[in-house]
């Protein structure tokens, strides 16, 4: 069996790079526009604007209290 070449390797390393960040780990990233984006949540990046982050978090707990008070009309994974 022979060795792997650097290209072999590299490659394989960002292949499991990708496989990780599809397996629920979550990333941010300043986007060129100058938001915020958390991947890892879904398919598509979720991006906003400072503001409205901080908007969103100042709501956390009332979005944690409507989340619960309407489980059951929400899809859950499983």
């Amino acid at each position: 069996m022979t060795e792997p070449t650097y290209e072999e390797l590299k490659a394989r390393l960002a292949e499991l790079e990708a496989k990780q960040q599809r397996t629920g780990s979550m990333s941010f990233k300043v986007s060129d526009k100058g938001g915020v984006s958390v991947y890892g949540l879904g398919r598509f990046p979720v991006t906003l604007y400072y503001e409205q982050w901080v908007r969103l978090l100042d709501k956390a707990q009332e979005l944690r209290e409507f989340l619960e008070e309407n489980k059951g009309k929400l899809k859950l994974k499983e």
